[in-house]
């Protein structure tokens, strides 16, 4: 039987079966759903329908006689490649045909109990989430005595954070605090130490944390063309979704396993690519065609999601891109307003106008989900929030922990992986430290005692346990003993250990243990969908629920009211009104000119953000900013916005600041047609005026097309002849 790489139900039998249908596509998914023989990359414009493809692309294969456990499907989350798979299996006339879908990292988790031995793991290693690599690190530091000379030794949060990057990025540890982290200059030896302690330990105590899941299999299949080719053998047609969120070691497992036959389909979207900061790499979308040499290339334009008001400022955001796939999105969607502009007298005002426009969409009897703001970094919204609040407008901003990284969750959790692996010195570490009366120290010589034993809890019946402590280890082992012979049936286990820890948990969180529970009750809801004890704890490790409401259901990222949202967190989701505010210099983007990757990567934010909108776009920025010290500092217009073609918008601006903004808002741009090109380039030194900046004076002339102004309220700015509207005053 075809092994998933997640839990899912099993597909109902009675459920109803779309028929595949070619007229359900248009003419470049069709294509995209159909070509066979070559290597595949599809660029797909956003909200153009990918997922379509997709799952039409895995129905048509199934169609064609390819069994569908041959179809390898990745994903960046688990739920999506079970919605495909789902939707494909509505698509065909067997039910039982599934195809194996899921994330790399789970893919990787899979496939590495079968093959790790090559590298001298055995099957039941245990995944180490993010705060038991934090915690093993501090260990370490301890252990090595770092830290402990007076001076301000970095955190286990950055340790983590540097190692990790070095993996995502393939640097080096001395190229990551090179590139980003130089103030750390001098910890350089010491961190290499904990470094080399850090693998040693992993591999000593078989465990692997979430980048080792990625290393390690592309390591064995580089190393072992065996294992290379029993993969790509299984995995005869390979799929991957948002292909340019994927890292370097993601590229190489795509290319090993599907540089063997070739048959590879990677949709995504270059001017999407915005996520450079967890490791995504701009060049494998570009490089793909050389990688794989032959790739036919297939553009997704037609959008079904936004009016062509909107599309033609998202075109015009990503025509000023250095590197990109041309395209031109699209659609048949009739009407749609013009995208507005506000240019407000400063942040204070900005806010105050953006949560009026709110105020009026909701009296129009426009639903709170269909609105988000949207914006750079965090701290951008919390004059907003202000407003919001004062004006009693309930909103939700995207963040917080997930559910499994809760103290207690992970308690439990805890006991789940050493009832599944009784060698996982980390999870023993935790359970021990939650007897009353042990701490650390004791912690660590009872398992310095039983680390080498071959029957960890027959050595823990023979430790000389102290008396004060000697009845709770007693009682531990017997729980472990009595699951450790059981089934093991995730259900059951949970039970048993929820019925031992129950006395633990009101002790230790004795606070607020009621509110906990809460969180107790949901995760047993979620077991109880687990047929396997050790799917459950990969899953709590590989994909996490978001939150206590989120881990029922399948609601992730369904919005439920007005959302405020970093940009980087709206990726994937779209509403009828979007506000993209604090369009400002110096804060959209945050980078200069001369950092070319950062520049481009925040235009590529700013296509993202426009095109989150279906129905009304709103860009805004303030005059005036505040700069952490509490100063006032011009602001003024983001590079961005003000290159954009001035007949797209719909542009006002604030006279003053202070005040209701609504009796001081006057319209800055008129509506007309398309601007004609400037005749002449202006005279170097010559006075030109902007319908934005006003007044300046042109210092520099850049190319055939392009000057240096400096105007007198906003500074130099440089723009191009063609979209900045200047007008010769001399």
């Amino acid at each position: 039987m075809q092994q998933s790489l997640f839990p899912s139900a099993n597909p109902d039998p009675s459920a109803s079966h779309e028929k595949f249908s070619r007229s359900d596509l248009n003419a470049a998914q069709l294509e995209a759903a159909t070509t066979l023989g070559v290597p595949l990359l599809v660029i797909a414009g956003a909200g153009t329908g990918k997922t379509r493809t997709l799952v039409y692309r895995m129905a048509y294969l199934i169609e064609q006689g390819i069994p569908a456990a041959n179809i390898l499907l990745l994903t960046f989350t688990r739920k999506a490649a079970q919605e495909m798979i789902d939707r494909a299996g509505r698509l065909i006339s067997d039910p039982r045909q599934r195809v194996t879908g899921g994330t790399f990292h789970a893919m990787a988790n899979v496939l590495l109990r079968r093959h790790g031995h090559h590298l001298g793991y055995k099957p039941n290693f245990t995944i180490l989430d993010r705060a038991d690599a934090e915690g093993i690190i501090n260990l370490l530091k301890s252990s090595l005595e770092m830290g402990a000379t007076g001076k301000r030794f970095p955190s286990k949060r950055m340790v983590c954070n540097l190692f990790s990057r070095g993996v995502n990025k393939c640097q080096t540890l001395n190229e990551v605090i090179e590139d980003q982290y130089s103030h750390l200059a001098e910890y350089r030896d010491d961190l290499a130490k904990i470094q080399e302690h850090y693998h040693r330990f992993k591999f000593e105590h078989g465990l692997m944390d979430y980048d080792d899941l990625l290393v390690k299999f592309r390591q064995v299949l580089s190393e072992f063309p065996e294992v290379r080719r029993e993969v790509a053998g299984r995995f005869q047609h390979v799929l991957v979704d948002e292909y340019q969120d994927t890292n370097p070691i993601q590229a190489d497992i795509v290319r090993l396993v599907g540089g063997e036959h070739g048959n590879v389909m990677v949709v995504g979207d270059d001017s999407q690519s915005i996520y450079s900061f967890r490791g995504a790499d701009f060049r494998n979308i570009m490089d793909f065609q050389t990688i794989f040499p032959g790739a036919r290339l297939i553009r997704l334009e037609e959008n079904y999601r936004s009016t062509q008001a909107i599309l033609a400022v998202g075109n015009a955001i990503i025509d000023r891109a250095r590197e990109k796939y041309e395209k031109r999105l699209f659609t048949s969607i009739a009407g749609g307003q013009r995208p507005q502009v506000y240019s407000a007298w400063d942040e204070a005002t900005q806010a105050r106008w953006v949560a009026e426009r709110i105020a009026e969409l909701l009296k129009q009897g426009v639903a709170r989900e269909e609105i988000a703001v949207l914006f750079r970094s965090g701290f951008h919204s919390y004059k907003l929030e202000l407003e919001l609040n004062n004006r009693q407008i309930g909103f939700e901003k995207r963040g917080g922990l997930k559910l499994t990284e809760s103290a207690h969750i992970k308690d439990v959790v805890s006991y789940l992986r050493v009832v599944s692996n009784p060698h996982d010195h980390l999870s023993w570490n935790r359970v021990l430290l939650l007897l009353d009366k042990v701490g650390p120290k004791t912690a660590q010589q009872v398992l310095a005692t039983v680390r080498g034993a071959a029957e960890p809890l027959a050595a823990l019946r023979e430790y000389p346990a102290g008396k004060s402590w000697r009845g709770g280890l007693l009682k531990l082992l017997d729980l472990l003993e009595t699951l450790g012979a059981g089934d093991r049936q995730p259900l059951a286990v949970f039970d048993a250990v929820m019925e031992y820890y129950q006395e633990l948990f009101e002790r230790i969180y004795h606070d607020d243990y009621p509110l906990r529970s809460r969180d107790l009750e949901q995760m047993r809801l979620l077991v109880g969908g687990y047929t396997d004890l050790q799917s459950l704890i990969d899953d709590t490790a590989l994909d996490p629920p978001e939150s206590t409401d989120e881990s029922l259901g399948g609601r992730v990222g369904k919005p439920s009211g007005l959302i405020l949202s970093t940009i980087h967190s709206a990726k994937g989701l779209e509403w009828d009104h979007v506000f993209v505010i604090h369009l400002a210099a110096g804060r959209f983007p945050s980078c200069q000119p001369f950092m070319r990757e950062e520049w481009e990567e925040e235009r590529r934010m700013l296509y993202v953000a426009a095109t989150r909108a279906r129905k009304m776009l709103y860009l805004t920025y303030p005059r005036e900013v505040q700069t952490f010290d509490k100063q006032a500092a011009a602001g003024g217009i983001s590079p961005f916005l003000a290159e954009l073609p001035a007949h797209l918008l719909e542009s006002w601006e604030s006279r003053s600041g202070g005040g209701y903004p609504g009796s001081r808002l006057e319209k800055a741009l008129p509506a007309g047609p398309a601007p004609a090109k400037v005749a002449e380039v202006p005279a170097l030194g010559g006075k030109v005026r902007h319908p934005f900046f006003g007044e300046g004076k042109v210092e520099k002339l850049v190319g055939s097309r392009t000057v240096e102004v400096n105007f007198a309220r906003h500074g130099r700015k440089t723009l191009h002849l063609d979209y900045a509207r200047l007008e010769v005053l001399d």
